[in-house]
């Protein structure tokens, strides 16, 4: 009677697909990223949040919005606090802007609901669509690439250096080994296509890190999750009419649209869920329910939710309904209870992983054109400026900007859309104002 009920709700049969198969492909998913338990709260308690309270929040946004995902749409899609997304609310909102989180949690509250509201009109298609290819490429690239320089700064691989602006750290010292050791780790279980490779070789580090005394034993392993109270609806509403929010919310807006819609569309290929037009029929569907994980998650206390890449191995495992999606959102209901294990896990540990998925997300190098100067410029400046101004903002304006400019001066102005020609004006009155 369950089957049925099962088989009925989300058409397993006519997607070929049955229980135990969905069942195993959501599994699989929450294996590949659920190191973002561990990962989220150690960047956003970098910002000053409780990280007790943010493991909470990335847990319950994770669960709601995969619900969301698998009631509304169907979709094998699972979702969670976005990667790059972090690094940005705390890296550059907090650290570089030196605005407080409580700012940083209101712009992804109001992206959220700007999201609802351009989902329900399919406005976000739209927007996805004027932007040029390379640029949206570049910046997934650009983004690769920050995280990768955070996680060797939180290893202790490289560092300030004397008179260098960045030099190599301190081999030596217990952290970077440790890190050095979760790199290969993880580096080996990936090319072997273990599942959950990065959770595994964060699980495995910790331990090591154990006997090398850079990390300690839990007091407990089962317990009540944290509470969210210092971190739910913790909102600033006195800066929302600033440019500042302006800008950090179309951030936030831009490098999620790009991010989800670029996830939907490469997972949609392998599971074969693309029509004959190469479009996915409940797309508007699939884009509410991230744009609703991510209003609730920034209300219960975390960064903008998104759709995972990491959803494409739950495809490989056979998954094809929202069933795995709904299997993904409940792993992380009950992984909640297990808090003192996760809390454990040292920086160290964690940055191999933040490494790693920077590689992952580099993927999409060898895809940009870098014959036509028009477009390679633009999109070496999105890739390059993330890291080495250590905003991914700045790096979305100096391409957006040069983008613009280089099209133009080279009569080539016809490229550029009316959506781009706004967003360079916005971009250069900032900072000449």
């Amino acid at each position: 009677m369950e089957n049925s009920f099962l088989e009925k709700r989300f058409k397993l049969k006519e997607n070929g697909t049955d229980v135990k198969t969905e069942l195993i492909a959501g599994l699989t998913t929450f294996m590949t990223m659920a190191y973002i338990l561990i990962v989220n709260p150690s960047i956003l308690s970098e910002a000053g949040m409780d990280w007790g309270g943010v493991f909470t929040a990335t847990a319950l946004s994770s669960l709601i919005a995969c619900i969301a995902m698998a009631l509304l749409s169907n979709y094998p899609f699972a979702l969670a606090p976005g990667m790059g997304l972090n690094a940005f609310f705390t890296y550059t909102v907090v650290f570089q802007m030196g605005k407080s989180w409580q700012f940083a949690l209101t712009a992804v509250f109001i992206e959220g609901i700007i999201f609802i509201i351009l989902s329900l009109f399919k406005v976000r298609e739209a927007i996805f669509n004027a932007i040029p290819m390379n640029l949206k490429k570049a910046v997934s690239v650009g983004i690769g690439l920050f995280i990768a320089l955070i996680g060797f700064v939180n290893a202790g691989i490289v560092t300030a250096n004397g008179g260098t602006i960045i030099g190599l750290g301190d081999l030596s010292s217990k952290g970077a080994v440790l890190s050095i050791i979760g790199i290969i780790i993880m580096a080996v279980l990936s090319y072997r296509k273990v599942k959950g490779s990065l959770l595994i070789g964060i699980l495995l580090t910790t331990v090591i890190g154990i006997f090398m005394g850079v990390a300690k034993l839990p007091t407990g392993i089962l317990e009540l999750p944290p509470s969210l109270v210092p971190v739910a609806f913790k909102f600033e509403w006195n800066n929302i009419l600033t440019f500042d929010m302006l800008i950090v919310v179309f951030t936030f807006l831009f490098v999620d649209i790009f991010d989800t819609v670029g996830t939907l569309i490469g997972v949609s290929q392998k599971a074969k869920l693309l029509d004959e037009d190469g479009k996915l029929p409940k797309a508007s569907e699939a884009l509410l329910a991230d744009a609703i994980g991510t209003t609730v998650g920034a209300c219960l206390g975390t960064s903008t939710v998104t759709t995972y890449v990491e959803s494409a191995s739950g495809v490989s495992e056979g998954g094809r309904t929202g069933l795995t999606s709904l299997t993904v959102g409940l792993m992380f209901l009950v992984a909640l209870f297990f808090s003192p294990i996760f809390s454990i896990i040292p920086s160290q540990a964690t940055a191999p992983a933040l490494i790693l998925v920077g590689l992952a997300m580099m993927s999409q190098v060898g895809e940009i054109d870098f014959h036509d100067y028009t477009e390679a410029v633009p999109a070496f400046l999105t890739i390059v400026m993330m890291p080495f101004a250590y905003s991914i903002a700045q790096g979305i304006v100096f391409g957006m900007v040069s983008y613009v400019l280089i099209k133009t001066l080279t009569g080539r102005y016809k490229e550029v859309s009316v959506v781009m020609w706004i967003l360079a004006i916005l971009f250069i009155l900032k900072e000449v104002i």
